[in-house]
């Protein structure tokens, strides 16, 4: 039995119902509706096949605005599947309303997102769109330019340069995030103790400069896990959480958000770890497999990305997610990458978090060979344990992130992290 997913739907028959669908894949993604199918998935066949084939047809030209690409196809058991295809040119509109595909429905988008789809239908991004304030100043990054790429003067030219004007000469939503004063949500930091009812500290940064933002929040990270240590004569920097990690997983939070909602980049700093969580999801046509493992970046605030890099705080693009998991390449712990529709979040757990195993769980272990894929039963081969208390101990160490389990079903192998 098949089931609707998220670019499949059936239809028994023919009504006004499915040119839902058809606005929100055309607005998000390439899908396609089966007509002539119930919904458990079984073809009922349709009547007249060509017939029905007009009526869709006449019904998408004539209800959908613009007119989205699509393709019509009769299948041999009687049922007609109609291919919608992500256009260019959105909001694509029925009855002047865009849909987007929610699991198996298609429900009307709210305005922030209607903006969003208006935006891209116009090859624009929120950074591009005129600031609130044309009465902008940039001492900030000004310093910032001399200090890392030996500008002294920003002159216009230099502005028009880093794309912080629009098409009409006026400054974008990019130059006033980049400026000295904005009205901007920005940095929300809090300070835990033993639990998160024990608050130690609070400092926002906001309404200043990303750069501000970005320098300042390292600074607090400093004194909470860089210290100095004396061997000898010698003093040495011992950093509890990897800079390198924390640069990285700053910048990417400040240069992927999504700026249209009004919620600040919250930060936890914990006495184990630090979470970083950054309002907006994957940008539109980005996997999270492409975003953890395969290098691929798609900006979602291009002038802001441009000028992190010319200043060094972002490497080339794509890399930053496979420098914060190389920061922790000697450590046992490994850093957290938890992906939603609404915000992305890092952890960076602390170098010397390193989980305490039971003797049960360092048993296993040690059966364990560097580098090499396991299967449970091989496991269980080599220790005395059941299959049932085998399960139990390879669950708890790969929630205690020491494993590594790979696949699934009977294709299922684990690793040492």
């Amino acid at each position: 039995m098949r089931r609707e997913t998220r670019d499949l739907e059936f239809k028994e028959s023919v009504s006004n119902t499915f040119l839902k669908t058809v606005s929100a894949f055309a607005n998000y993604g390439d899908g396609r509706i089966l007509f002539g199918v119930d919904d458990d998935g079984k073809a009922i066949g349709l009547s007249d096949l060509t017939q029905t084939c007009l009526d869709i047809e006449n019904r998408i030209n004539d209800s959908i605005s613009p007119l989205p690409k699509y393709r019509l196809e009769i299948n041999e058991n009687n049922t007609i599947t109609l291919w919608v295809y992500k256009g260019t040119n959105t909001p694509y509109l029925y009855k002047n309303k865009a849909y987007r595909r929610s699991d198996s429905a298609s429900i009307e988008v709210d305005r922030l997102e209607l903006n969003r789809l208006i935006l891209a239908g116009t090859n624009q991004d929120f950074e591009d769109l005129p600031a609130r304030t044309q009465q902008l100043h940039f001492q900030v990054l000004e310093e910032f330019m001399e200090r890392r790429i030996g500008i002294r003067k920003l002159d216009q030219d230099i502005l028009k340069t880093l794309g912080l004007f629009n098409s009409q000469g006026k400054y974008n939503h990019a130059a006033e995030l980049l400026a000295d004063d904005n009205t901007f949500p920005g940095i929300d930091i809090i300070r835990f103790g033993a639990s998160i009812d024990e608050i130690r500290e609070r400092k926002r940064i906001e309404h200043v400069s990303l750069l501000t933002q970005y320098s300042e929040t390292l600074q607090l990270f400093r004194t909470q896990y860089e210290y100095e240590k004396i061997s000898g004569a010698e003093r040495h920097l011992v950093e509890t959480i990897p800079e390198k990690a924390m640069r990285e997983a700053l910048a990417n939070s400040l240069v992927h958000r999504t700026w249209d909602v009004r919620t600040p980049i919250h930060i936890g700093f914990f006495p184990d770890r630090i979470e970083i969580t950054s309002p907006g999801g994957l940008p539109e046509g980005l996997s999270k497999d492409e975003y953890l493992y395969h290098r691929i970046s798609i900006l979602r605030n291009p002038k802001i990305a441009n000028v992190f890099y010319r200043l060094g705080y972002i490497e080339s693009f794509g890399t930053g997610v496979q420098r914060i998991i190389d920061a922790y390449a000697a450590s046992r712990v490994r850093p957290d990458f938890f992906i939603t529709a609404n915000a992305v979040r890092i952890t960076l757990p602390v170098l010397q978090a390193v989980p305490k195993l039971t003797q049960d769980e360092n048993v296993i272990l040690q059966v364990m060979p560097d580098e090499r894929l396991l299967s449970r039963k091989e496991i269980e081969e080599q220790t005395d344990f059941t299959k049932t208390k085998v399960i139990r101990l390879l669950n708890g160490l790969v929630k205690k992130k020491v494993i590594q389990k790979m696949g699934s079903g009977r294709g299922t192998k684990y690793m040492k992290q």
